[in-house]
């Protein structure tokens, strides 16, 4: 039977397809650490109780009919208190859109800025920018990032591919490799958008950031830095991503915002009015009433981060230990989100069966296998299959789990010749 073309080219997530090998190995009794999906075992790490208080108080108050295309308006005005208050943004409830998590917004950017055959910029690795520009018909300009720079496009490594491009895609904390822009970073990358859209002119579309900041609350030590913060007059071309599912623990809960100039979020609502993907309505009158108080978010986020921080931490030092020993592995100290990156060079290598070990993914379904070790290799962010670099999460796991899981991975990777 016949499809549309985006459909039949459509590239299905890599990472769900390791995730559903996981899945598949652990209903036949294996014990497998999944550090795959960039998401949260809710037993470990459940939503705030109050929130959850909240939602439940919500439903049985009947708040089940349609919330506005926008959001509910008490939600917008904590949106807008909590972005001044936290990042001394200036952003009007009328500039917030709530949505359905993270995801309906990134697409709505893309729709709402690029026609087909529109340049789009983003770094590789990054999360699912490729799918966005192929589901958009858009010209899309993977930059090839470096573990030196922690795999953050640089200004010098951007400027070649500016001009006409209507879209640069950034994010920081950067999910795969949980790695942040300094202040300098960012500061050279918006100077260079600022001098591109002087060129061009009233007829001419601008070029804009879209910033994921999803992951911005979960920092460790690290200052977060925004395009907007560094440079007021880039408001004007900067939309934000942004929401709960990450900071509160919350992927689930399905509360997200975007913020940014009012023809473009204005656009994308009127956009997002014909896909539906409004936050349920009791969801969003619970994390307003949980925004109300400030301390509310602080307090529940400083606990959150730290016990990731520490599972993060314990990875990160259970590499090194590898290294130490003389095994070709590396990782980057964790700075935000949820991810370690994480260096094993045994592209190349022969397993036990006399097979080789041809690319990332193989060396991925190697370690499920033989030492019950789940990653995803940066091929999933837009790499090649022969880089030898991968993202950990550990959102499922707790410190026994990672400990436990060390003297496997080393054993297996011994294996390997």
């Amino acid at each position: 039977m016949k499809v549309s073309k985006l459909a039949a080219n459509l590239i299905g997530s890599e990472i769900v397809k390791i995730g559903n090998e996981v899945n598949d190995l652990k209903a036949k009794g294996a014990e497998i650490a999944n550090l795959t999906i960039g998401d949260l075992n809710s037993n470990l790490y459940p939503i705030p109780a109050q929130l959850k208080e909240e939602i439940q108080k919500a439903y049985q108050n009947n708040l089940t009919n349609y919330p506005p295309a926008n959001g509910l308006l008490s939600l917008r005005k904590e949106v807008s208190k909590d972005l001044k208050r936290r990042w001394n943004l200036e952003y009007d409830a009328n500039d917030v859109l709530i949505t359905a998590g993270s995801r309906p917004l990134i697409y709505a950017v893309y729709k709402v800025i690029v026609d087909e055959g529109d340049r789009v910029i983003y770094p590789t690795p990054s999360w699912n920018n490729n799918h966005y520009s192929y589901l958009t018909s858009a010209n899309a300009i993977e930059v090839k990032t470096t573990p030196e720079n922690n795999f953050l496009p640089t200004a010098e490594e951007l400027k070649p591919h500016l001009s006409g491009a209507v879209l640069l895609a950034l994010c920081s904390p950067l999910n795969p490799t949980g790695t942040m822009f300094t202040e300098e970073q960012l500061s050279e990358i918006c100077e260079l958008v600022l001098e591109e859209n002087k060129t061009r002119g009233a007829d001419e579309k601008p070029l804009y950031i879209m910033y994921d900041q999803i992951y911005s609350n979960l920092t460790f030590g690290a200052k977060h830095v925004d395009p907007v913060s560094l440079f007021p007059e880039m408001k004007e071309y900067t939309i934000y991503i942004d929401g709960i599912s990450k900071c509160l623990a919350a992927t689930g809960v399905r509360v997200g915002w975007g913020f940014g100039p009012a023809n473009i979020i204005d656009k994308m609502k009127a956009l997002l009015t014909h896909v539906g993907a409004w936050a349920p309505k009791p969801e969003q009158e619970a994390t307003a009433k949980f925004y109300e108080n400030a301390d509310n978010v602080d307090t529940f986020v400083e606990e959150f981060k730290g016990k990731l921080e520490a599972s993060l931490k314990v990875l990160h030092n259970g590499i090194q230990d590898l290294k130490g020993k003389g095994l070709t592995v590396e990782s980057i100290e964790p700075m935000g989100a949820l991810y370690l990156t994480i260096k094993l060079d045994y592209i190349g290598k022969t397993k036990p069966d006399g097979s080789l070990i041809e690319n990332s993914s193989d060396l991925v379904f190697y370690l499920i296998s033989d030492a019950g070790v789940a990653l995803v290799p940066f091929s999933a962010f837009g790499e090649a299959k022969s880089e030898p670099w991968f993202r950990a999460s550990v959102g499922g796991l707790d410190i026994s789990e990672i400990e436990a899981m060390m003297p496997k991975l080393e054993k297996a990777l011994n294996k390997l010749k």
